[in-house]
C-alpha cells in the first residue's frame, strides 16, 4: 500500500496541523535546522505528492545515483523542479553578488512600530505579495492574491502553502537571516551568476589539462574538464539550472560563506544540496535525496524496511534514499583521474517521521550490479541506457542494444571495476567474457564491427587500469593488504609489466604515462639507489645482487615501454601546413 502523501513527516521534529500547515511557529536560526525543514517540506511537496499523484512516476534508478552521473535526455515538463540559496546571514541587497527580488518579513519591517495594525505591516504584506504576483503565470495570480493577501509571506510558517506557486516560477527562491537571527524568505526570482568559460579555463589550467595559448590542448581537453568540475558538484553536464547552482555554490565557497543551494530537476527528480556550514573544507558538502527502488535481491535490507515502516510502497519496495558524496582533487598520477566524486554515506529517510536508517546499502551494492550485467548479456535487463551521451537505448532484446548496455555500463562502472575487490573483479570478467567471446555469438558481432569494438577497447582499458592501480599499490609497497620488501616490490612490479606488454595492442596514452610515471618512482627511489645500485659489489649480500638484478630488469622494461610510446606518436611530417600556416601532426 503506497503512502498518502498528506501524512509524510507527520510524526516528525515539526507539528503539522493539516498539509500545508503547523501547529506550532516555526523559528529557525541555523543552517543545519533549515535544512532539516527543507528536507521535509521539499521531499513531501517534491517527491511525495507527484509520486502518489502521477500516473507511472518515473523512479531514479539507483544507479544514477553513482558517480559519474550521467545527463538525462528526457524532460518530464509535469513534475516540479525548482532551484534555491539561504545564508547564515542577513542580506544585504546592494552588495550581495546575484540578483533578486527583494521580500520583507513584517516583524523586521516594523520593528520600531506597536500593534498589529500598524499601517506599515499591510504595507510590507501587500508589497511581497505584489512581488510574488509579478513572477507568477496569468492564471495562478488569482488563486494566490485570494491564499495570501493578509498573510506574512515571508515567514517559513507558510513556506509549505508557498510551494505550488515557488514551483511555477523559473528562477531560486532565496532564505537569510533577518535582525533577529531567524531565516525567513528573503527574496524570489534570484539569477545564480556563473563566470562558466573563466572557472572552466582556471580549473583547467590549475589541473594542467590546459596550457596558455595551446587550442589543441584545450580542445582535447575540454569535455574532460567541464565534466571533472561539474561532478565536484553533483551535476552531470546538463541543464543551465544546474551549470549556474554548481558554479554560483564553487565561488560562495570561495568567498567563505555559510551557505546551502539547493536543485530539483525535472529531468533527473532528484534533490541535490550543495552547502557547507562553516567547516574547513576544499569543497562544500553534495547531498542527494530521491525514491527509488529496491532490488529483490536486497533480501535482509527489504525485511528491515518493512519491519522500520520506511517504505513509501511497501508492494513496489519505494524508499527515500540520502547519498551523501566525497570529493576528490584532481590527480595526474592516480589511474581514476577522472573521479572526481565518491558515495560517503547512504541512509534511507522515513516516510512518517524523518528519522533515518544509516549504514545501508542500496546504490553500490556489488551483488546486484553482477546481476544486473549478467541480465544485460542474456538479453533479459528492461529498462533504458544512455548511450554516448546522446541516444536513449531500451531494454536489450537485440545484441545491437546489449552491446550498447555494455559500453554504457562499461563506462559508468570503470572507476569501480578499477577499484573494487579481486572478486567483483573476476565476476565482472568472467560475465563479460562469456559473452563477448562466445564463438555462437561471433557471427551476429561481424555485423556490428564497429560497436564491437569499442565495447572491446572499453574493457581493454579497464584491464589495463586495474594492472596500473596494482602497479600504484606496489609503488607505495602496500600490495593486497601485505607490505612489501624491495625486493618483493619489484618482483612485483616486473611481473605486472611483463604481462602489461602482452596488453598493448590497445594503447592508452593516459595508461602509459601512468606507467612510466610509476616506474620512475621506483627506480628513483633514494633508499633504493644507496642501498643496493650505487653500493660496491663487495658490500652487496645476495639478496642485495638480486634487487640489483631486478633493478636492471626494471630499467630494460622501462626502455621496452618508452620505445612502444615512441612508436605510438605521430611524427611531424615536413613541409605539410595546414592554410593557416601552423606545422601539424599527420
Amino acid at each position: 500500500m503506497s503512502l498518502l502523501w498528506k501524512e509524510a513527516f507527520t510524526l516528525g521534529d515539526f507539528s503539522w496541523s493539516n498539509t500545508n500547515s503547523f501547529s506550532d511557529i516555526i523559528e529557525i536560526t541555523d543552517l543545519e535546522t533549515l535544512k532539516h525543514f527543507l528536507d521535509a517540506v521539499h521531499v513531501k511537496f517534491c517527491l511525495l505528492k507527484p509520486w502518489c499523484e502521477t500516473e507511472n512516476y518515473p523512479l531514479v534508478d539507483s544507479r544514477d545515483l553513482l558517480p559519474s552521473f550521467e545527463a538525462e535526455l528526457w524532460e518530464y515538463k509535469g513534475l516540479p523542479g525548482f532551484s534555491m540559496v539561504a545564508f547564515a546571514r542577513p542580506l544585504e541587497s546592494f552588495s550581495e553578488i546575484f540578483q533578486y527580488d527583494i521580500l520583507h518579513p513584517v516583524l523586521s519591517a516594523v520593528n520600531a512600530a506597536e500593534g498589529a495594525s500598524c499601517p506599515l505591516e499591510t504595507h510590507v504584506i501587500a508589497r511581497n505579495v505584489q512581488i510574488f504576483l509579478s513572477r507568477l503565470p496569468k492564471k495562478l495570480q488569482d488563486p494566490f492574491r485570494d491564499q495570501f493577501r493578509r498573510v506574512d509571506t515571508a515567514v517559513l510558517d507558510y513556506y509549505p502553502a508557498l510551494m505550488p506557486y515557488l514551483l511555477a516560477m523559473d528562477r531560486a527562491h532565496v532564505f537569510a537571516t533577518d535582525v533577529y537571527g531567524h531565516y525567513h524568505l528573503a527574496g524570489l526570482f534570484a539569477s545564480f551568476p556563473s563566470d562558466m568559460d573563466g572557472e572552466i579555463k582556471r580549473f583547467g589550467l590549475r589541473t594542467g589539462k590546459f596550457k596558455i595559448g595551446d587550442n589543441e590542448m584545450y580542445e582535447r581537453n575540454r569535455t574532460f574538464v567541464c565534466q571533472f568540475l561539474m561532478e565536484l558538484y553533483g551535476f552531470p553536464i546538463s541543464s543551465e539550472r544546474r551549470t549556474s547552482a554548481a558554479l554560483f555554490s564553487r565561488r560562495l565557497h570561495k568567498l567563505g560563506e555559510r551557505f546551502m543551494v539547493r536543485v530539483l530537476g525535472q529531468s533527473d527528480r532528484t534533490i541535490t544540496t550543495i552547502w557547507n556550514n562553516g567547516e574547513n573544507r576544499p569543497y562544500p558538502r553534495v547531498e542527494k535525496i530521491a525514491l527509488v527502488k529496491l532490488d529483490p535481491e536486497q533480501k535482509d535490507l527489504i525485511r528491515a524496511c518493512g519491519e522500520g515502516g520506511f517504505f513509501v510502497d511497501a508492494e513496489k519496495r519505494v524508499v527515500i534514499i540520502r547519498i551523501s558524496y566525497k570529493q576528490h582533487r584532481y590527480n595526474a598520477d592516480n589511474v581514476r583521474q577522472d573521479r572526481a566524486l565518491s558515495v560517503e554515506r547512504q541512509e534511507l529517510i522515513h516516510p512518517l517521521t524523518g528519522r533515518v536508517m544509516p549504514d545501508v546499502n542500496v546504490v553500490k551494492d556489488t551483488s546486484t550490479m553482477i546481476l544486473r550485467l549478467n541480465d544485460i548479456v542474456r538479453g533479459e535487463y528492461v529498462g533504458r541506457a544512455v548511450y554516448k551521451r546522446n541516444e536513449l537505448v531500451e531494454n536489450t532484446d537485440t545484441d545491437e542494444k546489449r552491446l550498447k548496455f555494455l559500453f554504457s555500463w562499461l563506462s559508468k562502472n570503470q572507476r569501480r571495476i578499477i577499484g573494487y575487490s579481486e572478486e567483483f573483479y573476476n565476476n565482472t570478467t568472467k560475465v563479460l567474457d562469456a559473452y563477448l567471446k562466445n564463438p555462437e555469438n561471433q557471427e551476429a558481432f561481424a555485423l556490428l564491427h564497429d560497436l564491437k569494438q569499442e565495447v572491446m577497447s572499453k574493457y581493454a582499458y579497464i584491464r589495463q587500469a586495474r594492472t596500473v592501480r596494482y602497479l600504484e599499490d606496489i609503488v607505495s609497497r602496500n600490495y593486497k593488504g601485505e607490505r612489501l620488501t624491495y625486493s618483493r616490490m619489484l618482483i612485483e612490479a616486473i611481473g605486472l609489466l611483463r604481462d602489461l606488454k602482452f596488453e598493448l595492442g590497445n594503447y592508452f596514452e593516459p595508461l602509459m604515462l601512468s606507467v612510466l610515471h610509476y616506474m620512475e618512482m621506483m627506480l628513483d627511489d633514494r633508499y633504493l639507489l644507496r642501498r643496493y645500485i650505487n653500493c660496491p659489489d663487495e658490500k652487496l649480500s645476495k639478496g642485495g645482487v638480486e634487487i640489483r638484478k631486478n633493478y636492471r630488469r626494471l630499467v630494460s622494461l622501462k626502455d621496452e615501454f618508452e620505445s612502444v610510446r615512441k612508436s605510438r606518436q605521430k611524427p611531424v611530417v615536413e613541409g605539410k601546413q595546414d592554410p593557416y600556416g601552423k606545422w601539424r601532426r599527420v
